[in-house]
């Protein structure tokens, strides 16, 4: 296997040139120095997108491969797979990390030729494709219902249980934190994840005089300054931003928390996604509070490992937060739920198995082409 990659703000790999290659667990990875960030302009991001396509698409060129894979978003991830299927008539599987349309639905694509284009390039992307991997039941679904396609496989992501098993000690909490229950949000701060609700809803807490309940921010991205700039608007005395933190330490704040948050904005595209945070919240077991209102929720309901509000409905998420923290037995049994969750439905090894066979079938589609061509020559 060869991976194909650049680097982002909370990449651990340290590439010196344009092209620096490691040996990552007997994996051939080439890191293709293109730092990206979602801090940066659109413009530059787009630049940045365009640039890794065009050198990932030389390896696809180049490199032998039974099936050449390109996990996206960006979109223009997808580029490289299209060059391996039309120049050299490799299988091409397509993962849809993030569905385009919410770009668009954010506004980060407003511009018509833009949006056009991104439609034409996903379109070209699902039919080019010998299987498409969606992340949700909710993407499937929506790429069927626009474009009319049906080889599309859901294949979420996963709870990396061996990681966190392998885990131990304990952080040095600040003094803040001693005694308190904590409410956590790990990851991406950026226009899409709305956590302006999470400091709507410390606010209903501390006007509540509920002491001891502390809200924790873990992670950094484009909107971290304003969220702080409206934290101090709010006079909150309860939020906290630790900013980046290396990912075993993520793992060890979890373990202490009485709940995960999890916030969209509240656009029907952007409910549709597969967050990370979510599937380590359970392989840690710590209950999820969350507001959108799609697959996630129905997985909440379903399993009985967390609590889904209204969105934009901070006295709500208030009262869920408030019952996590204030009962044990109840908050013990969600934890237990999510626990079972992340061991029998998204443990990392067995959606790995599936990947596999995705990538499989597609090249046994290759193979019986070529029979079939021999056989007619």
């Amino acid at each position: 296997m060869t991976v194909v990659t650049s680097v982002y703000d909370k990449s651990d790999l340290k590439p010196d040139r344009l092209v620096s290659r490691f040996d990552v667990d007997g994996i051939d990875v080439r890191v293709i120095n293109i730092r990206l960030s979602n801090k940066h302009s659109v413009l530059l991001r787009i630049l940045t997108f365009a640039t890794y396509a065009l050198l990932a698409s030389w390896y696809a060129l180049v490199l032998p491969a039974d099936v050449v894979v390109c996990s996206s978003g960006p979109l223009t991830v997808g580029l490289p797979g299209l060059v391996a299927r039309y120049f050299r008539r490799r299988p091409f599987v397509f993962e849809v990390r993030d569905l385009p349309e919410v770009a668009i639905e954010v506004g980060i694509l407003h511009h018509k030729l833009a949006i056009s284009l991104a439609r034409l390039l996903e379109k070209t992307c699902y039919r080019a494709a010998s299987r498409v991997v969606a992340l949700s039941e909710g993407m499937a679904l929506w790429i069927g219902q626009t474009y009319g396609f049906q080889h599309v496989y859901v294949i979420p992501n996963a709870s990396d249980n061996e990681l966190v098993a392998g885990i131990g000690g304990a952080i040095e909490l600040p003094s803040w934190a001693y005694g308190k229950h904590l409410a956590l949000y790990t990851g991406t701060l950026g226009l899409m994840y709305d956590c302006g609700q999470i400091l709507h809803m410390a606010r209903v807490i501390q006007d509540r005089g509920a002491t001891d309940l502390e809200f924790v921010l873990i992670g950094d991205g484009k909107e971290r300054t304003r969220l702080e700039e409206k934290m101090r608007d709010l006079k909150l005395n309860n939020v906290h931003f630790l900013g980046l933190i290396p990912k075993e330490e993520v793992i060890r704040w979890l373990r202490i928390a009485c709940c995960s948050l999890y916030t969209v904005k509240d656009i029907p595209t952007v409910a549709t996604s597969s967050p990370n945070k979510l599937f380590e919240a359970f392989a840690v077991g710590v209950p999820v509070v969350q507001a959108t209102q799609g697959w996630i929720k129905d997985l909440l309901a379903r399993e009985q490992c967390g609590i889904t509000v209204a969105p934009n409905d901070p006295r709500a998420m208030a009262d869920a937060v408030l019952q996590l923290a204030r009962n044990a037995k109840y908050r013990e049994a969600l934890a237990a739920s999510a626990r079972r969750v992340a061991r029998d439905v998204f443990d990392r090894r067995l959606l790995a198995g599936k990947m596999r066979g995705v990538l499989a079938t597609a090249s046994a589609d290759k193979e019986r082409a070529v029979l079939a061509e021999q056989r007619y020559r």
